[in-house]
């Protein structure tokens, strides 16, 4: 069998010992080191056709059988089901020292586990669900909640982490909405990366899903057809890759599930290979999401079978399939023999997983020679802080009429109503991918194994704690999230009309494939509020009572007759990305005002099912116009969010010119107007007036979060590489065009809005009498300033600047 490499394109760079490891392997050998084995699988269902696609696990004998020439990964040895920590960590230690001692190569195998809200492990912290990271706009803090879960993993043995989720939003009825950061591809990058950043000063490898456009499937359907130009695919959906490959220095990809135009992503050169390793210049590892290999042949219908499924992913560049080996062992072993494949690709992988290994430190004579952890604390103290602090700084105050906060009223609550299906449990503020909701689910007997106070439990004891005399609690379910029985109303109803003040907690409840409202699998056909939660908060609010509307979610919703009804509506409206197990204190510290709100819509607020896809970053035709009778307008933007003061912009400073290719500085004063200190989160917009292709009406440069006392003004200056304004022109070449760019700074994406053209475009021929009406949002603007980019067009390359400086005095 020829070992030659030619005609193998990214073939990676290995030091001296990897080389030597592959040429002393033998075939079955290196497909074992480019598999994995998935302990504990059983019932428990915690992937997409988990069961149909048969990757079983048995006893010792079965696993000596199948590790005996090596093992790449081990799936989820912590992560299927509850198990207890230190216990586990001795078997895994017992195990990597007995494929060191048994396999002809000992080399111990990677574990990888899932890590998006958190290590998903029983008796882990939870943390606030993704979409909360986005809403906090703090990608310092993420960047520490990455190092604490990378600690507790490294701690226990674990190499490499399944997130973060780097999708850019499209769909709210797309199920995975939860996963994802945010709407605004700058801000799921810079988000992103500091996540990628923690987790990797931590010692664990991180893997960015899901490359790509995963998030652009057909009406928000899981592992639907994506119809995405090339356009949209490398100005949305690749930035956030890319800034954290180029910037973060990501060890690890793991493919998406959707075909582009047709062609299934886990077979596609051009996209795995071609953008992610030529382009992009990426190192790393790509690892197969769940069975992705084998969809090749049973969901896309590409393959015929196994062996060619293999053979179309390794040529492709998947390096590595997961969960177990279904067609990269025997399958690719009778291609590569038969010689339907260049055993050329087959080395390409294993370099790369070696030398993986290599820098973990799995091929030193060292590896696994320490005493696996004796016992171990996966919720100590820091990590339960951290999960507060990201919950309180991701919680977005929607509406507000002077009922919030608790502290500022001039009589005590003497008595309050906590009501709603998500106002007393546990599994309300977590999201798909918790621990809770992903595999717990199956395990019923099994406690949750960490504290985690419903938002009635920390409202017990939260007035006491800001200094507020503290209420009679009356607590009342009112109906579940999803059953249509209105048999608790009554008891709501009731407990809101004997309180002066009702909180009204409703949402989601995050599951996989079915088990859930929001979740993977779980996609929408409407975005009204499942069930009868919206009945259940208008016969609350109905009987005079003010009340707070708090939506624990996993996406956002249509609650415009919450937020914008003529008639009677909730006093104030709170939203909360499945929080974490610090949620419902973070949401009760904001209720009574020990913690002003700053959070910020990550992703618009949708107006209703029916104007999806919808993304901020339209132009001029994704908005009302005279055209069209309907009105895609979100009833909250991107950015949007207030707070229990106010703030004010002034002195708007930009440069007039900057060279393409250059940087140029604007600079802002952002001042706290009320009497409370805040945070405000300044947000620097620009618009290209006039370019070569269609571009957004607004388009997000730059934030920072901006902590100010009362009374307090400071001065933000950002200085901003112009490859923010970059785009792909007609040629598809990356480019930052010359011409003039409106630049300003606002509360939110839709503050300093411009009125669409209107019937003077037409002269009176086309004028629309369904017109959408204009809104008047709170949230200051500056003026708009204009930026003159000059010189000829500047081709963007990986070694540009992306990340927007900001100094703050």
């Amino acid at each position: 069998m020829s070992t030659s490499h030619a005609g193998v394109p990214a073939m990676p760079a290995a030091s001296t010992r990897v080389r030597d490891l592959v040429a002393a392997m033998t075939l079955e050998e290196k497909l074992a080191q480019l598999t994995s084995y998935w302990l504990d699988q059983g019932g428990n269902v915690v992937a997409p056709m988990q069961g149909e696609m048969a990757t079983r696990s048995g006893g010792s004998d079965e696993l000596a059988e199948r590790t005996r020439h090596g093992l790449g990964h081990y799936t989820r040895v912590y992560g299927t089901r509850p198990v207890e920590p230190a216990q586990r960590a001795a078997w895994l230690w017992t195990e990597q020292r007995r494929l060191r001692r048994e396999t002809r190569l000992g080399i111990p195998a990677i574990v990888h586990e899932e890590c998006l809200t958190g290590l998903a492990a029983w008796q882990a912290t939870t943390f606030p669900t993704p979409l909360a990271w986005g809403a906090s706009f703090d990608p310092a803090l993420v960047r520490e909640v990455g190092a604490a879960i990378g600690t507790s993993m490294r701690a226990l043995g674990v190499h490499q982490g399944l997130a973060p989720v780097l999708d850019v939003i499209r769909d709210p009825r797309w199920g995975r909405v939860d996963e994802c950061i945010g709407e605004d591809p700058y801000l799921v990058g810079t988000v992103g990366t500091a996540y990628v950043q923690g987790l990797q000063e931590a010692g664990v490898h991180a893997t960015l899903k899901h490359f790509l456009g995963y998030s652009a499937s057909t009406a928000g359907r899981n592992h639907a057809p994506v119809h995405a130009g090339p356009r949209e695919i490398a100005d949305v959906f690749l930035p956030p890759f890319e800034m954290a490959i180029l910037d973060g220095g990501v060890k690890s990809v793991m493919n998406a599930y959707v075909d582009i135009d047709g062609v299934p992503m886990a077979a596609s050169t051009d996209y795995l290979t071609g953008v992610l390793r030529e382009q992009l210049g990426f190192t790393g590892v790509v690892v197969a999401d769940y069975f992705a290999v084998a969809f090749l042949e049973v969901m896309h219908a590409v393959a015929a079978d196994r062996g060619e499924a293999a053979t179309l992913a390794l040529r492709a560049g998947i390096d590595v399939e997961l969960p177990g080996g279904d067609a990269y062992l025997a399958p690719l072993a009778e291609k590569v023999r038969s010689g339907a494949i260049d055993p050329g690709y087959v080395d390409r992988a294993v370099l790369r997983v070696l030398t993986q290994k290599e820098e973990l430190g799995l091929l030193d004579a060292a590896a696994y020679a320490d005493e696996p952890p004796a016992s171990i604390d996966l919720d100590p103290p820091a990590h339960q802080d951290l999960a507060r602090r990201l919950a309180a700084e991701s919680l977005v105050l929607l509406a507000n009429d002077g009922t919030l906060p608790l502290a500022g009223r001039a009589e005590p609550v003497r008595r309050l109503a906590v009501i709603g299906p998500n106002a007393d449990r546990v599994e309300a503020l977590q999201g798909c991918y918790s621990f809770a909701n992903h595999v717990l689910a199956g395990f019923p007997e099994v406690p949750i194994g960490i504290a985690i106070p419903t938002v009635a439990e920390a409202l017990a004891t939260a007035f006491g704690e800001a200094g507020l005399p503290q209420p009679e609690l009356v607590v009342a379910e009112g109906c579940t999230v999803e059953d249509p029985d209105t048999g608790g109303f009554a008891q709501a109803v009731a407990a809101a009309a004997s309180s002066d003040l009702a909180v009204v907690v409703v949402g989601d409840q995050a599951g996989l494939f079915g088990r859930g409202t929001v979740g993977e699998g779980n996609d929408c056909e409407s975005l009204d509020l499942p069930g009868v939660q919206r009945e259940l908060v208008e016969a609350v609010v109905a009987t005079g009572t003010p009340v707070v509307m708090v939506l624990l979610t996993g996406r956002p919703y249509a609650i415009g007759w919450a937020l914008d009804a003529e008639g009677p509506r909730p006093a104030a409206v709170v939203q909360a990305f499945f929080p974490g197990e610090g949620g419902g204190l973070a949401i009760a510290d904001i209720l009574t005002g020990a913690v002003n709100p700053s959070g910020r819509l990550p992703v618009s607020l949708p107006r209703a099912a029916g104007a999806q896809p919808y993304s901020y970053l339209r132009p001029i035709l994704g908005g009302p116009s005279e055209v069209t009778s309907t009105d895609p307008t979100p009833l909250r933007p991107f950015g949007f969010g207030l707070s229990y003061t106010g703030f004010a912009y002034s002195d708007l400073v930009v440069d007039a010119s900057v060279a393409a290719g250059d940087a140029f500085t604007a600079a802002v004063t952002v001042a706290n107007t009320g009497a409370v200190a805040g945070t405000d989160v300044v947000q620097l917009y620009g618009h290209d007036v006039v370019a070569s292709v269609v571009r957004p009406v607004a388009q997000l440069l730059g934030y920072a979060r901006v902590p100010l006392g009362a009374g307090e003004s400071r001065r933000v200056t950002f200085t901003v590489p112009t490859t923010r304004l970059a785009f792909s022109d007609r040629r598809m070449v990356r480019v930052v065009e010359p011409g003039d760019v409106e630049v300003w700074v606002g509360a939110h994406a839709a503050a300093a809005e411009l009125h669409s053209p209107g019937e003077e475009s037409t002269g009176g021929v086309i004028s629309n009498a369904r017109r959408a009406r204009e809104r008047h949002l709170p949230g200051d603007a500056t003026a708009r300033a204009t930026l003159v980019v000059t010189g000829d067009a500047y081709p963007v390359g990986t070694d540009d600047a992306r990340l927007v400086g900001v100094e703050i005095a």
